[in-house]
């Protein structure tokens, strides 16, 4: 994607396709352990870790996208393990007056420990790592959204146990969440099978480095091949923040709909996936979203816990 050099040893989280099988696999469990702990018994949503283990830390939280799920999980995230956070809108900053995103970088650097940043372009998370000297969290960019599959993996195990071997399918636009999604299916050693139209493929680069990281990926214009007898089906909204055209891009994908008929090629215990927000009556029917195979709000609820493993990740904890 860029020739930013990225400096070491700094943990970024910047996208799967970074990371390591095992270091993946440390990330969902102990997301697991967090997650434990923070829902037991008589805990409420103020809850704070005993231990307070990022009590010493700040989060820049920086945002050129709207948000609701990411901004309340980070923010969430950070309070419960005991540190501190800072949002940042980018209109509001001099980001958004033409400072330059390595200045920003600098910057930001030596006022907090880590960043967060939910930016419109991937090139510029890249060049927000490139020259931060804290550890950078992709929070979404138009390319990929690693934090909400890594929560899609824990509450797919949450519910079905080990992913690994199991058949995920996708139907719709081969998005950011799809890319990220080709990324977990070689980390994790589980098949993914997109269905998408031609005009709105998954990049040729990423379904490539599948492949030649022995992934077990494959990409077909029929939803139905791609859902038959599936363990999951994950669909997400056809018209992202910033894309254009929408009647056209609703009119291409139209087939792709997640409905009853598809969930019925699936298997009878698979479930149903959505990162929100979701468009009902577009790409997914509400009889599915809202059926007793939608695992929605826990995978919602899961990007709070899998946001606290990140962290901690990215702080060598």
């Amino acid at each position: 994607m860029s020739n930013f050099k990225l400096k070491k040893p700094l943990r970024h989280f910047l996208d799967l396709a970074a990371l390591t099988p095992e270091e993946a696999r440390q990330i969902i469990e102990k997301a697991k352990v967090l997650k434990a702990t923070a829902t037991g018994e008589g805990q409420g949503k103020g809850f704070i870790h005993p231990d307070r283990p990022l009590a010493d830390k700040s989060l820049a939280m920086v945002f050129e996208k709207p948000s609701t799920r990411t901004r309340v999980s980070f923010e969430m995230s950070i309070h419960q393990l005991g540190g501190t956070a800072i949002v940042l809108q980018g209109n509001d900053m001099q980001l958004g007056r033409g400072e330059s995103v390595s200045d920003t970088a600098q910057v930001l650097s030596g006022f907090v420990d880590a960043v967060m940043l939910r930016a419109d372009s991937h090139e510029s998370l890249l060049e927000m790592a490139a020259h931060a000297t804290v550890p950078v969290i992709n929070a979404l960019t138009d390319f990929s959204h690693p934090c909400q599959v890594m929560a899609d993996v824990l509450t797919f195990e949450e519910h079905r146990g080990p992913i690994k071997g199991k058949k995920i399918a996708w139907s719709g636009d081969g998005n950011n969440v799809a890319v990220s999604w080709i990324h977990a299916a070689v980390l994790f050693d589980c098949e993914l099978v997109l269905a998408c139209p031609k005009e709105f493929c998954p990049p040729t680069q990423v379904l490539e480095w599948a492949v030649n990281n022995g992934g077990r990926v494959t990409l077909t214009h029929d939803p139905a091949e791609a859902a038959k007898d599936a363990d999951c089906i994950i669909t997400d909204t056809w018209v992202s923040m910033g894309d254009t055209e929408a009647a056209e891009r609703i009119a291409i994908l139209a087939p792709y709909q997640v409905n009853r008929k598809l969930m019925q090629e699936a298997k009878k215990d698979s479930l149903f996936m959505h990162c929100l927000p979701a468009h009902r009556g577009e790409e997914v029917t509400d009889e599915v979203i809202d059926g007793p195979r939608s695992v929605i709000w826990d995978e919602a609820e899961n990007r709070l816990h899998i946001q606290k493993s990140i962290l901690m990740w990215c702080f060598g904890k």
